[in-house]
C-alpha cells in the first residue's frame, strides 16, 4: 500500500513534466530510490515498480542509493 502512495506521487510528477515538455506518452521513467519507509515497511524496488505500471504503463528503471529519500532522475516520452 505504501509503495502505491509512492508510486502515484511520482506519476503526478512525471505527468506535469511531461505536459511541460509536450510528451503526449511517457515511455521511461528511471528514478534512484534509498531506503524509505513508511508506516514501518520498506518500500521495495519492484513493488514501486509494479505500482507505477499499474497507474502508468511504461519501462521503469530504478537503482539503489543510500540514504532515506528518493529522486527521478529522468522521463522519456514522444509527443505522438
Amino acid at each position: 500500500m505504501h509503495d502505491f502512495h509512492l508510486a502515484n506521487e511520482i506519476v503526478k510528477i512525471a505527468k506535469e513534466y511531461a505536459k511541460r515538455e509536450g510528451l503526449l506518452k511517457i515511455s521511461k521513467i528511471v528514478l534512484k530510490l534509498g531506503d524509505i519507509i513508511e508506516h514501518g515497511e520498506n518500500i521495495s524496488s519492484e513493488n514501486l515498480r509494479h505500482n507505477i505500471n499499474l497507474l502508468m504503463p511504461c519501462e521503469v528503471k530504478i537503482s539503489k542509493i543510500k540514504g532515506d529519500s528518493w529522486r527521478l532522475v529522468s522521463i522519456e516520452g514522444n509527443n505522438r
